[in-house]
């Protein structure tokens, strides 16, 4: 048996080249790359590392780490981490099933499961079944850049740097466009939305949409959860709908597929509320044949946790990674896709070591 002594939300924000006008959220323009890091320190010495659902919910994700999952995780043991989170889950039930909660809870889960593996001297692959690969293909999650030379541009960037697939975050096809000629007929090309339409314009949007042969249309609908909305489109375009990274728990996607909502489930590690609640929802996708796709546009924890499940569950899935510099990075060369690429870590546990110097210089709680 482990006892965890301490849990520390580590709040990051690093500076990063966006190549096109800063994006707004909803509190503001999106200026850093914001990582929610969870650090959990053990009785026997052994930190885990992991990461919480993040940008502009870590305010509010950091506080239900501090004042809620932190007091029932401090000076309480944990022999195995499915048993230890389902435990968690039980209690905090009553707080909602998606969130910060659910969010904080998928930070505490990642770095558990970092430290279960260096406790054993194996990566957490190896505790979830064995890697089915040591290379994972990644696909440029590009930013949104909302004009047309700016979308074709760095589509030949990542071309050129050995992507195959290119996912656009575009509302337009005006800006749709460029991004299928720059890729040509070759490349995979993705658009996600993120919940831009409702449900009549999502329709009429997936067919003008259509003529650029998307390997999927990714959360077209707002809202995120019309899953009848998704199902309809579907239906009457023959596009190939993605989405999931809002799903909170394995019963809700257990009914949006019931639904015929989505081609492909795209599940958060970092959202869901870690590795033992997308093991769950994964295997509800699989049991209906639907394509599992993880979501990750993240620079922690969370990405590598990604590596591992897609590695150890996932054989014909793809890892989604940011396409964005930044100006540094706790995780070093861990996080960089080479030739369309990432690496699978094969040290004990998450396999990479957090530069805790870099984290001091870019703290912001």
């Amino acid at each position: 048996m482990t006892k965890i002594t301490r849990v520390e939300p580590i709040l990051i924000a690093v500076p990063y080249e966006h190549g096109g006008p800063k994006q707004m959220r909803p509190l503001g323009p999106w200026t850093h790359m914001e990582t929610l890091l969870v650090r959990v320190d053990t009785d026997a010495g052994i930190t885990g590392w992991g990461e919480a659902f993040g940008f502009a919910a870590s305010p509010l994700t950091r506080e239900a780490i501090s004042r809620v999952v932190a007091p029932l995780c401090v000076g309480h043991e944990f022999a195995d981490v499915p048993s230890f989170m389902t435990d968690l889950q039980r209690k905090l039930h009553a707080m909602g099933r998606h969130g910060p909660v659910s969010f904080a809870l998928a930070g505490i889960d990642i770095a558990l499961w970092d430290i279960a593996g260096k406790a054993q001297g194996v990566p957490i692959h190896r505790l979830l079944g064995g890697a089915t690969r040591e290379r994972i293909p990644t696909y440029a999650s590009l930013l949104r850049y909302g004009k047309p030379d700016l979308v074709a541009r760095y589509t030949r960037e990542a071309i050129a740097r050995g992507y195959t697939a290119i996912k656009l975050h575009e509302r337009l096809v005006e800006t749709v466009a460029p991004g299928r000629e720059a890729a040509g007929p070759n490349i995979a090309l993705m658009v996600d939305t993120n919940c831009a339409w409702p449900a009549d314009e999502a329709v009429a949007m997936a067919r003008k949409l259509k003529a650029y042969d998307l390997a999927w249309l990714e959360e077209p609908v707002d809202p995120v959860d019309d899953y009848d909305a998704m199902a309809r489109i579907r239906r009457d375009t023959g596009v190939t709908i993605a989405a999931g990274e809002n799903i909170g728990h394995a019963g809700e996607a257990r009914y949006a597929i019931g639904l015929g909502a989505f081609d492909i489930f795209q599940p958060s590690v970092t959202k869901i509320g870690g590795i033992v609640a997308m093991r769950n929802a994964i295997g509800i996708a699989q049991q209906h044949g639907v394509r599992v796709m993880p979501h990750s546009p993240y620079f922690g924890p969370g990405l590598i946790a990604t590596l591992h499940v897609i590695a150890a569950w996932l054989p014909e899935a793809m890892c989604e990674r940011f396409y964005c510099e930044l100006e540094a990075t706790p995780l070093g060369d861990a996080i960089v896709a080479r030739d369309g690429h990432m690496q699978v870590p094969q040290r004990p546990g998450l396999g990479v070591d957090v530069d805790e110097g870099v984290t001091a210089r870019y703290r912001v709680a």
